[in-house]
């Protein structure tokens, strides 16, 4: 179950991004009366595709994964969110329901912040404006670039860009300890039996070492070109 926090504990300081960090007084205070605090145990949904949304989580502290749900027990996710970043910007300019699921792999802190009032900021602060947009691109690129693997590559080239992909993202904490191998199936938009195989192989051939649900890379080149030939 979520963990709600007085409001108090969820000060502007804690919100460690570029865009909040020149806000007006008048702005801040704004902020400070539109957010709630909560604590996502692990498994639990920050968002859920589909479902009315009313607010944009800024995440304190934590380690989630965004993914769109397909048919059956079929997802493909597209993205690893970290502590700094945004989920469900895309509600501030165009949606009026999550167009994805976000779940928590860890415990994952993060303020919910009204809707209307990131929307009032980013009419009103050109520089906080531009800041967000510029992390919405962000995320647009990443959706991009999944959707490039999924149509171009074939399942070698894809498995090596997921794994590539979960590789960078480790910059303060390992990932892959909290992954499991759907999870990375999900990343490559394979199957999990097809993953696994291929994850023995790429072992064997000296790329990779697992190490329980670890995964280790120790050839990045070769890697890099097995995603870049696809």
């Amino acid at each position: 179950m979520k963990t709600y926090v007085p409001t108090e504990d969820c000060s502007i300081g804690a919100l460690d991004a570029p865009c909040f960090r020149n806000l007006l007084p008048e702005e801040i205070e704004l902020v400070r009366n539109s957010k709630t605090h909560i604590i996502f145990r692990k498994g639990e949904n920050l968002t859920k595709q589909g479902a009315f949304a009313s607010s944009i989580l800024f995440i304190i502290d934590g380690l989630a994964k965004q993914y769109i749900e397909g048919e059956g027990n079929r997802n493909f996710n597209l993205r690893v969110i970290k502590s700094g970043e945004f989920v469900g910007l895309s509600i501030a300019f165009n949606s009026h329901r999550y167009d994805y699921s976000a779940v928590a792999l860890r415990e994952t802190t993060a303020c919910l912040i009204e809707k209307e009032a990131i929307v009032h900021l980013i009419k009103g602060n050109g520089e906080f404006a531009f800041n967000i947009i510029n992390r919405y691109c962000e995320q647009n690129s990443r959706l991009y670039a999944s959707l490039s693997e999924l149509m171009y590559k074939q399942m070698n080239g894809r498995l090596a860009g997921a794994l590539l992909y979960l590789w960078k993202e480790q910059e303060s904490e390992d990932i892959f300890p909290y992954l499991s191998r759907k999870d990375i199936a999900d990343f490559a938009g394979l199957s999990t039996e097809s993953t696994v195989k291929l994850l023995k192989s790429f072992e064997k051939d000296g790329l990779i070492k697992l190490e329980d649900k670890n995964v280790v890379l120790l050839d990045l080149p070769n890697l890099e070109q097995i995603n870049v030939k696809g």
